[in-house]
């Protein structure tokens, strides 16, 4: 499927500016990014889970959503859309929808409504197999309640629960990997991404602006079933960065193998991007306030330690890469 820069561009944005999201977050980036995937003919009808997304994008009577919008309670994102998907089937076999209409189903949550609060309703959805595609924009805490930790937040960050003082330093528990969790429901179409704007200065090349996430949206709305896409969404409030570092951010999240990006195809793993000189987990950390503490004297082991599990959760990807396109030929 190869990616049009040029008709994506032209695309209108489905999400409308002058929503109340913050300078500099990651979470409306990648919503225009996604919906970009569908074909302009398309109606979608998206649901979203309480969070920053859906309080900042639609407040009643307001709306930035150019398409049929359902917000969710925090925990039901999932059960949400996949009841539309199944009441809008219904009335198709009934025939009481032409046959030349078609709607895609898309469902965005942030991490602690999907990782966390919404991890049974989104296994439910994915495992009954609804044609549908939920969307995770990851910014790695309850960014809407107070930057509270989450199961994906990183190991040592500082969150208003995980705070990072003398005894504590900062959360002290691995992150979650829930690309892999969703893998494990054998789902035709799983896909990690990130907003990187202009790939060109890539170590190792990449071709179009955004088109990772806008080549891996359209598959996965186009492939029959439930489909899963986990997508950086930095946030500036909590991570602690300057509004305009944003794709900054999300490059060196990729450039380090913080947040690698690939798809698993039926099974099958495919690494869409490898640097040639993977650069250390430190230059994508001290962009971080939530990791300024890591910088002091005498902290050096835990940048060690992150470093090791990036290495290790980059090292068994490629494994993995390497052996079910093995087990396919």
């Amino acid at each position: 499927m190869a990616y049009n820069l040029k008709e994506a561009i032209q695309k209108p944005n489905r999400l409308a500016s002058g929503h109340r999201m913050c300078a500099g977050c990651g979470a409306p980036v990648v919503v225009n990014a996604v919906l970009r995937g569908l074909k302009p003919e398309d109606h979608a009808v998206i649901g979203a889970a309480t969070g920053c997304l859906e309080v900042s994008t639609f407040i009643y009577p307001y709306t930035s959503w150019r398409d049929s919008f359902i917000h969710s309670a925090f925990e039901n994102a999932g059960a949400t859309v996949a009841g539309a998907e199944a009441c809008y089937k219904a009335y198709k076999r009934q025939g009481k929808l032409p046959e030349d209409e078609h709607t895609k189903f898309i469902a965005f949550g942030g991490d602690g409504g999907t990782y966390d609060i919404g991890l049974q309703s989104l296994s439910g959805a994915m495992e009954r197999g609804h044609d549908m595609v939920y969307v995770c924009y990851d910014n790695g805490a309850y960014m809407n309640t107070g930057i509270q930790r989450s199961s994906a937040t990183p190991k040592f960050a500082d969150t208003t629960t995980s705070p990072a003082g003398a005894v504590v330093p900062g959360k002290q528990q691995r992150r979650k990997d829930l690309t892999e969790v969703m893998a494990g429901h054998h789902l035709p179409y799983v896909a990690q991404t990130a907003a990187v704007g202009n790939y060109a200065d890539l170590k190792g090349g990449m071709p179009g602006t955004f088109a990772d996430i806008t080549t891996k949206a359209e598959k996965a709305i186009y492939t029959e079933g439930a489909c899963f896409l986990n997508i950086l969404a930095p946030c500036p409030r909590g991570w602690g960065y300057e509004t305009e570092d944003l794709m900054l951010i999300n490059k060196l999240a990729v450039e380090t193998c913080y947040w690698p990006l690939y798809e698993i195809i039926d099974g099958r793993y495919v690494v869409n991007y490898k640097p040639k000189e993977k650069r250390p987990v430190a230059d994508w950390l001290k962009l971080q306030k939530r990791f300024r503490h890591l910088f002091k004297p005498g902290n050096e082991w835990m940048i060690e330690e992150l470093q090791k599990e990036v290495d290790e959760r980059w090292e068994r990807l490629l494994a993995l890469e390497e052996l079910t396109n093995k087990v396919g030929e």
